[in-house]
C-alpha cells in the first residue's frame, strides 16, 4: 500500500560521508513526508549530489541511518527501485530510438511491479502528452532540441509512476514556457499523484515556487530547514514597504508588513499611493545563510550552524 500523506518517505538521521581523510557530509538529518516537495539547496561542493546519490542507492554512506520508502537504499532490491524515479542532469544515450518507442521500452520493465493502488507503467501516450512531447513522439531522440531532450529526461524518470522522485536540476536548458509547463507537472505529481519529490536547483525562484519545504546544505552540513517564508522571517526578518503620500516617497523595513500596511491605511487612508510590499525573498535568505555559515566555525553538533544563525 501507499503510505498515508503523514507518513515519512525520506528519513535521514546522522548521515556522514568520508572520502579518505576528508568528511564531505557531517551528521546530515532531515525528513520528507508523503506528497511533499522538498528542495535541497546549496552552493557547488556543498554535498547535495553526494546526499542524493546515497538516497538513490548509488553510493554507500560512511555512517548514519537512512530509510527511503521504508527501506535502506544500500540493501534494497528491484521492487523498491521500481517505486523510485530519478531525473539526472543529463542523459545522452539511445539517440537512434524514437521517443514513443524508448518510453514504451522503459515502461515495460515496470509492468511486473504494478499493483491495485499504483498501476505501472504510465500509459506511453498519456506520459508523452504530460511532458509536452506529443508532436515529437515519432522523432529520433538525437533530433530533439535541448529543451525537448530535457522533457524526455523527465518522462524517463516518471515512466514507472514513482512514489518518490529525485529531480537534479530538472529545468536546465528549458525555455520559459517549457519551465512553466514543467512546474505544473511537478505540482500535479505532488498534489494529485501524491508523489514525494526531492528537488535540487540553483534557481531559487523555482525552489520558492515549487517546494513545500527547503533544506539548505553548506559545507556538508544543514544550515537551515523550513518553508521559504519561515526561513525568510527567521534569517532576514524584515520586509520592505514603500509608498507615496503627499508627493513624498517613504520606505520602511518591518518584520510584519501586513500589520504595518493595515496601520498605515488606518492613519492615512486614501492619501496612500503607489504602495509596494517587498517580502524577504528566498534569494536574500539563501545568500545570508551561506555567508554566515561560511564565517561561522562549526562545532561537533550538526545543528550548531542553524542555531548560530538565529
Amino acid at each position: 500500500m501507499r503510505p498515508t500523506r503523514d507518513d515519512v518517505v525520506l528519513d535521514v538521521d546522522g548521515l556522514r560521508m568520508r572520502y579518505g581523510a576528508r568528511d564531505v557530509l557531517h551528521d546530515v538529518t532531515f525528513q520528507a513526508r508523503h506528497g511533499e516537495v522538498l528542495a535541497l539547496l546549496g552552493p557547488n561542493g556543498a554535498g547535495k549530489t553526494t546526499t542524493i546519490e546515497i538516497l538513490e542507492g548509488f553510493r554507500l554512506r560512511s555512517a548514519g541511518r537512512i530509510r527511503v520508502l521504508g527501506a535502506d537504499p544500500a540493501q534494497a532490491g528491484e521492487p523498491w527501485r521500481a517505486r523510485v524515479g530519478v531525473v539526472l542532469q543529463s542523459w545522452r544515450d539511445h539517440g537512434k530510438w524514437r521517443v514513443r518507442e524508448l518510453l514504451a521500452h522503459f515502461g515495460s520493465f515496470y509492468a511486473a511491479y504494478s499493483t491495485d493502488l499504483v498501476r505501472r507503467p504510465w500509459d506511453t501516450d498519456e506520459l508523452i502528452a504530460a511532458v509536452g512531447l506529443t508532436e515529437h513522439a515519432g522523432k529520433k531522440v538525437r533530433t530533439l532540441s535541448g529543451g525537448q531532450r530535457r522533457r524526455l529526461d523527465v518522462a524517463i524518470g516518471i515512466v514507472g509512476r514513482p512514489e518518490l522522485l529525485f529531480l537534479d536540476e530538472p529545468t536546465a536548458a528549458l525555455d520559459p514556457q517549457a519551465r512553466h509547463d514543467f512546474h505544473d507537472l511537478v505540482r500535479g505529481l505532488a498534489d494529485h499523484d501524491e508523489t514525494t519529490i526531492l528537488l535540487t536547483t540553483h534557481d531559487l525562484a523555482e525552489a520558492e515556487k515549487l517546494a513545500h519545504r527547503i533544506v539548505i546544505l553548506n559545507g556538508g552540513r544543514i544550515v537551515a530547514d523550513g518553508t521559504a517564508s519561515e526561513l525568510a522571517r527567521r534569517i532576514v526578518g524584515q520586509d520592505e514597504v514603500r509608498w507615496v503620500r503627499d508627493g513624498q516617497r517613504h520606505t520602511r523595513s518591518t518584520p510584519d508588513s501586513t500589520a504595518f500596511v493595515y496601520e498605515l491605511f488606518q492613519r492615512h487612508g486614501t492619501a496612500i499611493r503607489e504602495l509596494e510590499v517587498h517580502r524577504a525573498s528566498l534569494e536574500q535568505t539563501y545568500l545570508t545563510l551561506v555567508r554566515q555559515a561560511e564565517s561561522t566555525p562549526y562545532g561537533a553538533s550538526a545543528r550548531e550552524p542553524e542555531e548560530a544563525l538565529r
